[in-house]
């Protein structure tokens, strides 16, 4: 599974886009249904733990994974592949006031190869 962060797509110059402007999510959830891993870095955890009423280190045992790099921990996923915090009823994350960056930064700084003809924001 292949990820862009920021410095892969300037060294690329993915699609020549200058999003930060133009970006318009429209909440359809490929972003949340997209396999791979959404990483967490320990103020995540503890953010997440605490809106979710849990102790950090039950939030790390039940419900993060070790990254396949192992480099860091990141969130489950159901067996699709997706986030199990989106709620595909409502489209939405039931932890959203406090997601992780990796989540609030799509596609800004990062992105997975064909995002854009999945993503329903109407950029292309």
């Amino acid at each position: 599974m292949e990820y862009l962060i920021r410095e892969d797509v300037d060294k690329m110059g993915f699609l020549g886009m200058a999003m930060s402007s133009e970006f318009k999510c429209a909440r359809c959830g490929a972003c949340c249904e997209w396999e791979g891993p959404v990483r967490v870095d320990a103020d995540e955890i503890d953010a997440i733990a605490a809106y979710l009423g849990m102790t950090s280190e039950d939030f790390v045992a039940k419900r993060t994974v070790l990254a396949e790099d192992r480099r860091s921990l990141s969130l489950m996923e159901r067996p699709d592949g997706s986030c199990e915090f989106y709620d595909r009823d409502a489209k939405s994350c039931l932890i959203n006031p406090v997601k992780p960056r990796q989540c609030v930064l799509f596609p800004l700084q990062w992105r997975f190869p064909g995002w854009e003809r999945l993503c329903a924001c109407g950029y292309l």
